[in-house]
């Protein structure tokens, strides 16, 4: 279980997640910051590369025509609200066309990936994509995130930054993408699978898109969002994989990072569900530890036993009714 230490931690540091990582929380409250190992895997966890960060590119260019976020100069962030934000019919259709749009480019990536091409190409394509809808790429110097996608390869759980090393045969990837249009964001990301993968590599990616789909399928206004976490962690153990406690869904609307904050572990927090509310559900399972690293760069976190890790993220709106996935 979470030792109390542990779920204090979180709570105060996980306003600005996702890309605001600058620590890392494990399961037993510990803050580490080694380097992953270069190599390759054949165990129980499968066959794959372990894989570390390689060489970065520059910053790519927003157009001065587009509407930036207050970030994009200065790396600051303005901080989301505190409280669960009620959305109006006017901002609710903005998150829609935000979203959209974020989930468009991201169905275009599957066309990307394959053995030979580069994270750092997958940034390029993305980025132009994403301007050339007139968007503005939102990861983009966030507290200073140096590329305008994130993209997690095997044992890397979140915020690998994309970089010159090429997808091997047998990779799996999170590319994680986010759009800030007409002054909102739209979130979400989804597995890739480069060439063949193994069993294990599957199963993996498979049980976290489920866990992702039950999760949703319970959002309704008055819900417990503790439930979100319940579903997902009796899924995970059933299929023999962890969640990893410390990577986090978010309040998104006009901000990047607000409340309410959604624990993908098994918690009774008491917060419940309201019609108007926009977040992102994104559970990171994990093939064996529940302990993460965060690199020297200050992003790239992986899993400290080098196990691969698969995460799915959607924005949802709680209607009367029910939720609406508007990243689908």
């Amino acid at each position: 279980m979470r030792s109390t230490k542990g779920i204090v931690q979180l709570a105060q540091t996980s306003k600005a997640y996702l890309l605001n990582f600058l620590k890392t929380t494990s399961r037993d409250g510990d803050i580490r910051t080694p380097k992953c190992l270069d190599g390759y895997n054949d165990s129980s966890f499968g066959k794959y590369a372990v894989v570390q960060p390689w060489l970065v590119s520059e910053k790519l260019v927003v157009p001065a025509y587009i509407p930036q976020p207050s970030y994009s100069q200065s790396g600051i962030p303005k901080s989301g609200p505190k409280t669960p934000e009620i959305k109006d019919e006017y901002q609710i259709e903005s998150m829609r066309q935000s979203c959209k749009l974020a989930s468009r480019i991201l169905c275009q990536v599957n066309t990307l990936i394959k053995p030979g091409i580069t994270t750092d190409f997958v940034d390029r394509e993305v980025h132009e994509m994403i301007i050339g809808n007139g968007a503005y790429p939102s990861p983009l110097n966030y507290r200073g995130f140096p590329k305008s996608v994130c993209t997690s390869v095997n044992n890397i759980a979140c915020h690998g930054i994309p970089d010159n090393r090429p997808l091997q045969e047998g990779d799996i990837l999170n590319v994680d993408i986010t759009v800030y249009l007409n002054g909102y964001h739209g979130d979400c990301s989804a597995m890739f699978q480069v060439g063949e993968v193994d069993s294990e590599g599957k199963r993996l990616i498979r049980v976290t898109e489920l866990c992702l789909k039950s999760a949703i399928e319970i959002c309704k206004p008055n819900e417990h969002f503790c439930n979100i976490g319940n579903i997902i962690e009796e899924i995970a153990n059933k299929h023999n994989l962890n969640v990893i406690p410390g990577l986090l869904g978010h309040g998104i609307g006009t901000y990047f990072h607000g409340a309410p904050d959604i624990y993908h572990f098994a918690n009774n927090f008491p917060e419940k569900m309201k019609t108007g509310m926009t977040f992102t559900i994104e559970p990171a399972l994990s093939q064996g530890s529940t302990q993460i690293e965060i690199l020297e760069d200050g992003w790239t976190t992986c899993t400290i036993d080098n196990s691969r890790t698969a995460q799915a993220e959607h924005t949802i709106l709680i209607t009367d009714i029910g939720c609406e996935v508007l990243t689908l």
